[in-house]
């Protein structure tokens, strides 16, 4: 178990409901652990990619999840299928262990997009959750009120200047994740 890649996942939606909105954005970071010096974690990335996903019922969008996470016609103009982002995240994750700032929500919508697309989720069935171990490591901070990602990156002192993209959100999860494992 130890041996297998992280897979870091985060995914933009148009609302909370996985059987009612859609994943427009799916980014993902493979990295395999490495033997570090002292405490923390040395993480050697293996992939990445990111992928804008074209909605296909933007009727039942939540217009606050789509202003948070910046949709636009625009920048979605050269969006792939969700059945093409979810060939690559399968490609690339294979055997790997599933980490996800929010593991809850990002799992629910992946179920639900590998059981549309009919594809098979080759991941191992162990999930990590980072604010799970979050909440574990900082619970008696004082200065720790909220386990979102902001709270964490701005306790951390780590800079996330593109919220709410995939791939930064993950970036950020990463050196979170580095940070926590210091502890």
């Amino acid at each position: 178990m130890k041996k297998r890649n992280l897979a870091f996942i985060d995914l933009e939606t148009t609302g909370l409901n996985p059987t009612r909105q859609e994943i427009i954005e799916i980014g993902c970071v493979v990295v395999k652990q490495v033997p570090a010096v002292g405490r923390g974690a040395k993480l050697e990335i293996i992939s990445e990619f990111d992928s804008k996903v074209k909605p296909e019922h933007l009727e039942t969008a939540e217009p606050e999840a789509l202003r948070i996470n910046g949709y636009n016609d625009a920048d979605w103009l050269f969006a792939v299928t969700l059945e093409q982002a979810m060939k690559v995240l399968v490609e690339k994750t294979d055997g790997a262990i599933m980490i996800s700032h929010n593991i809850t929500f990002d799992w629910g919508f992946l179920q639900y997009a590998f059981a549309k697309t009919k594809l098979q989720n080759k991941m191992s069935p162990v999930r990590l959750d980072l604010m799970s171990m979050a909440f574990a490591k900082l619970y008696h901070q004082e200065a720790v009120q909220r386990f979102n990602l902001k709270a964490l990156s701005d306790y951390f002192g780590i800079k996330n200047e593109q919220a709410h993209t995939a791939i930064f959100d993950i970036k950020t999860s990463i050196e979170i994740y580095k940070k926590l494992l210091e502890i």
